[in-house]
């Protein structure tokens, strides 16, 4: 048997009163996710606890079965995981944070990713920050785009921060970080300080001067989030006796996958935006299983849309997905002639009305070839809450996808 994940980043929303009370997956043209949902079993599946943090990296873990809560203690420790992607090897005191470069304007958030920030105008900010922070104990390491990560060697992790995505709009001093116990204040002060020195250094920066010479946002600040320290994971062959790859553009999975020992695969053009090689990431899959027992594929896009409150945008990005990626891998696997499972569902809403990461549950099918099908025919947040499968939480779906429980 061979198993594949589509997983929707942030596909699953709210009813939208333009839609006539409808959500983007409901009005969506997308029958390849709704023939999983035919000719399997459905139900919703709650992947961030109440007590959590609504990040990627939480609910990513949750759908491979991983408890964040004990590998992270509570924190969602996402700057490890993209510390992992990049290669970085991290050593058991070193803490981890994902870095954005955002723009501020005004003394508020106006954007978590400075409007998509090219990597070649990114990397030459960073480097210069790298050469500027030198003596701070602090090491830059640059990633994509607006994402990056941060090492600060000694640091506590215990530390309140703010996702800049989830705080578009606000001031960004109100959102200073703040030290959990008394152990962290010593860390929150250098990071704070970091802030507000980084805007020093970029605001007049020649690649900013440029971005608003040709009416682009600036990336003016740095901003440090999602905190952690290096997990101990149990691998997927090791817990569930599969082999395992991922295919993705954003590196929280990628390093999600690393430490799960799954191999993770890039693919040339996937962007982690609606621009995607939806294309090349199918082809991948395909060829990936000719060796791998399991393919999770990730797709960014959805969520963006998301974050920049576009409707329409978050439609087509549902549509291009199915049409585009899991219409293609589903016909791939019929022509090969594979046995395979199939699951589809987002890792958490994110919804158009407020364009932030929500922790209500999320749609989920799953087909296999020799499972009887529920009366569900369509894969939406109402549809499935008919489904044979009920409320899943811990690590109920991917037991319940794998069809075995966790070797222990």
């Amino acid at each position: 048997m061979k198993y594949v994940i589509f997983l929707g980043d942030g596909m699953a929303d709210y009813p939208i009163p333009e839609l006539d009370g409808k959500t983007p997956l409901m009005v969506a043209d997308k029958p390849g996710m709704d023939s999983i949902a035919r000719r399997g079993q459905t139900g919703l599946f709650r992947t961030i606890e109440p007590d959590m943090m609504t990040g990627s990296a939480i609910a990513n873990l949750s759908v491979l079965g991983y408890n964040a809560r004990e590998l992270f203690h509570g924190t969602e420790g996402r700057g490890v995981l993209e510390a992992a992607s990049l290669g970085i090897d991290l050593g058991d005191n070193d803490l981890a944070l994902r870095v954005n470069l955002i723009c501020i304007e005004d003394g508020k958030i106006r954007s978590h990713s400075s409007g998509h920030i090219s990597n070649e105008e990114a990397h030459a900010l960073i480097r210069d920050a790298r050469s500027h922070f030198e003596g701070w104990n602090i090491h830059l390491h640059p990633g994509l785009s607006y994402r990056h990560v941060l090492i600060h060697p000694g640091g506590e992790f215990r530390l309140e921060c703010f996702p800049p995505h989830d705080h578009v709009g606000s001031p960004w001093r109100d959102l200073a970080i703040r030290p959990m116990t008394p152990d962290g204040k010593e860390t929150a002060d250098l990071l704070n300080r970091f802030v507000e020195e980084s805007q020093a250094l970029l605001e007049n920066h020649p690649v900013n001067q440029k971005r608003r010479e040709n009416g682009r946002q600036p990336a003016n600040s740095l901003w440090p989030w999602a905190p952690g320290k290096k997990p101990r994971m149990r691998t997927i062959p090791e817990r569930f006796g599969i082999s395992g790859a991922a295919i993705t553009a954003v590196d929280l999975v990628k390093g999600l996958a690393i430490y799960a020992g799954m191999k993770p695969i890039s693919v040339p053009g996937a962007t982690g935006l609606y621009d995607t090689n939806y294309e090349g990431k199918a082809d991948a899959a395909l060829k990936a299983l000719e060796e791998e027992d399991f393919v999770y594929i990730h797709v960014e896009a959805p969520d963006e849309a998301g974050h920049e409150q576009d409707l329409s945008l978050k439609i087509r990005c549902i549509e291009d997905l199915d049409r585009r990626l899991i219409q293609r891998v589903l016909e791939g696997i019929e022509k090969k002639g594979l046995e395979t499972t199939f699951a589809v569902l987002p890792d958490h809403p994110t919804p158009i009305a407020n364009g932030n990461h929500t922790r209500e549950p999320v749609p989920v099918a799953i087909f296999s070839p020799d499972r009887q099908a529920d009366s569900v025919d369509r894969f939406d947040e109402e549809s499935v809450k008919r489904g044979s499968l009920g409320m899943l939480s811990g690590s109920q779906f991917i037991e319940n996808f794998f069809d075995k429980k966790e070797n222990v």
